[in-house]
């Protein structure tokens, strides 16, 4: 065989083989990927992993991108390749179930028309073209959910919102909340004319409202939530024990001193309607409520106060407060993508005990760092923020307003279920018997990890807190937070436990550090060198406005002023030009370091990868020549 025959013949199958041997490798190892990024950035969470072995009908992802508007923008330009990535590895980790796809809605296209038809949002850009950037998610019963705008700062909960609503589409069916409460405004009939709260689950959740003398709680809840009970009874609370360690979704919220509650009566205040608490269930579980109320002048929220003699002043009140976004847990779903404040009123403070072995406690909301404690039956009268001050003494450290248990409990009755307690009418006895009689046999420890949800107050769901009247416009996330809770539990055993992703975007730690520093020092000279200036410029106005007389107009401006006050002028013109040169030279100062970083970082960029070849290059021209001078 001719050489030229046998290149050409070994080139040709060679090429076979390289195709097909990548054909072969996209089929096999379809999704396997090494991950060597620090927090994971490509690797799904097992939560998302197992709700996707899960899915039982295909699912269809549409990215909804403007390409060529996205272009302008480096941070949704780099946000758009990330989220195709994580739409593949959703792909991928399907085994096909989900199907992703992309369409560029350029305007007056179908694909437009099929973005604003879902309700994608088109955000203007103050240019020609607006920018859509979204998903769409359709079941093969042509359900429909969507995230209208993938907005990049929302980035640490963009898995949980992939994965929820995956979930949502592969089971359509809405959520079960039960709800038990002695709040008119959580126990209207159809949602109607109660809390606005009320009517946002809803639209997202299927209510069943526990009457609050059940002798057994609905079948198939999916969450139970619990808003200033009723005074139980012992076969109350085992029920309630027994739907947490079988179900173990629960949020609860509890108050030593619910002003809305005792509002509703037109007579004397009533500490029973006015308190509620976890009673033995929370002894169990470690979590307690206090009996007194909490204040927090740090957080006062602005109310109005009526001062006793017609007038009325807005005051900062410490048993109203404000809880700020910022300063909530941000490593939980629940807390971490509320934007705006949650105001307090009159809460109590959940207390830590002896958890149970395995559980896991998390603060998500807390006070200030120096709250105190005021009489729960003084805070549900008419306490003026002077009188709260008075009572004033501070704690040493802040208190928590929510919180989130989870982990495996036991029962708070080792010894069964109690005695049932018939009512003394015989039908009513007769019914109550019935109603007992489905109640599920007992058990002694959970089937199901428990997630419990705490709020220390009840007041903040009720419209007054949060609600512009007349307007329905919510301006805090108090409602959020519960809604949050809710679909939270609501997602399942292993939704409910997803947290937040890490950002892609990694921050630049040294650099923060290094501008702080800057700063730090930048603003105190900054400050004393300004302070100074409009000093020396205050007193340069009155030494020019008692030159401001006849000698002034004739030309010269000094005419009028004494030797002493000449000589003063003259220094004060040369201070304010020195204090503005040191202002010049702070400011060019305060990059300084930043600058030499980056240009020290910029040069190893550069020639930090050509110099390595070159060494290495040299090294190995070495080696020859000491291998080709050793003798034969």
């Amino acid at each position: 065989m001719k050489s030229r025959t046998y290149l050409l013949g070994a080139t040709v199958l060679m090429s076979v083989i390289f195709v097909s041997a990548n054909l072969l490798t996209q089929k096999v190892l379809a999704g396997a990927q090494i991950d060597f990024t620090e927090n994971g950035l490509f690797s799904l969470s097992k939560a998302t992993r197992h709700t996707l072995t899960e899915i039982a009908e295909p699912i269809d992802l549409t990215l909804v991108y403007s390409r060529s508007v996205g272009q302008d923008y480096p941070a949704v330009r780099a946000y758009a390749a990330r989220i195709r990535e994580l739409l593949q590895a959703y792909q991928a980790g399907s085994g096909g179930r989900v199907r992703v796809r992309e369409i560029d809605p350029s305007p007056f296209s179908p694909a437009e028309d099929e973005a604003l038809a879902a309700g994608i949002t088109a955000l203007d850009t103050n240019g020609d073209d607006p920018l859509y950037f979204g998903i769409i998610g359709r079941n093969t019963i042509d359900d429909e959910r969507i995230i209208p705008f993938l907005a990049p700062e929302r980035e640490v909960t963009l898995e949980y919102d992939l994965t929820r609503m995956i979930a949502r589409l592969d089971d359509p069916d809405p959520p079960r909340v039960g709800i038990l409460t002695s709040l008119p405004g959580m126990a209207a009939p159809d949602s109607q004319g109660g809390y606005t709260l009320l009517q946002d689950i809803a639209r997202s959740f299927e209510i069943v409202q526990v009457p609050e003398d059940f002798q057994s709680l609905p079948t198939n809840l999916d969450v139970l939530l619990v808003a200033h009970p009723p005074a139980l009874s012992r076969r109350q609370e085992w029920l309630v024990d027994q739907y947490v360690l079988r179900k173990g979704r629960a949020v609860f919220l509890v108050d030593p001193a619910a002003k809305t509650a005792v509002a509703q009566g037109p007579f004397d205040i009533s500490m029973a309607e006015g308190t509620s608490t976890l009673g033995l269930l929370g002894e169990t579980w470690g979590v307690t409520l206090s009996e007194d109320a909490v204040a927090d002048a740090a957080g006062a929220l602005t109310v109005p106060v009526d001062m006793g003699d017609g007038r009325v002043e807005e005051q900062a009140h410490p048993l109203f407060i404000g809880a700020p976004a910022g300063d909530m847990n941000q490593d939980d779903l629940i807390t971490a993508d509320l934007t705006r404040i949650i105001n307090f009123g009159a809460p109590g403070a959940l207390l830590e005990s002896d958890h149970p072995a395995g559980v896991i406690w998390s603060r998500l909301i807390e006070t200030g760092p120096s709250p105190s404690y005021v009489d729960a039956s003084e805070a549900l009268g008419d306490m003026k923020p002077s009188d709260v001050l008075k009572a004033y003494e501070t704690e040493p450290a802040p208190l928590t307003l929510a919180g989130r248990l989870s982990g495996h409990l036991r029962t708070a009755f080792p010894a069964g279920p109690p005695a049932f307690e018939e009512p003394e009418d015989p039908v009513m006895a007769e019914l109550a018997r019935a109603e007992a009689a489905t109640a599920p046999p007992h058990i002694f420890e959970s089937e199901t990890d428990a997630e419990l949800v705490f709020v220390s107050d009840v007041d903040f769901i009720a419209n007054d807190f949060y609600i512009i009247p007349g307007r329905e416009i919510a301006v805090a996330d108090n409602g959020a937070l519960v809604l949050n809770a809710l679909d939270a539990l609501a997602g399942g055993g292993e939704l409910s436990r997803l947290r937040s992703r890490a950002p892609s975007l990694r921050p630049m730690s040294r650099i923060d550090d290094m501008r702080a520093s800057a700063e730090a020092v930048y603003f105190r000279q900054q400050a004393e060198l300004e302070s100074s200036l409009a000093t020396a410029q205050d007193r340069l106005s009155e030494l020019q406005q008692i030159g401001s007389t006849d000698g002034f107009f004739e030309g010269d401006a000094e005419a009028d002023l004494t030797d002493e006050e000449r000589a003063e002028l003259a220094e004060l013109r040369e201070r304010i030009v020195e204090l503005r040169g040191r202002l010049r030279a702070i400011e060019r100062d305060y990059r300084h370091d930043i600058d030499r970083l980056e240009g020290t970082l910029k040069a190893i960029n550069i020639w930090g990868g050509p110099l390595l070849v070159a060494l290495a290059g040299l090294l190995v021209w070495r080696r020859q020549r000491s291998k080709a001078r050793r003798p034969a």
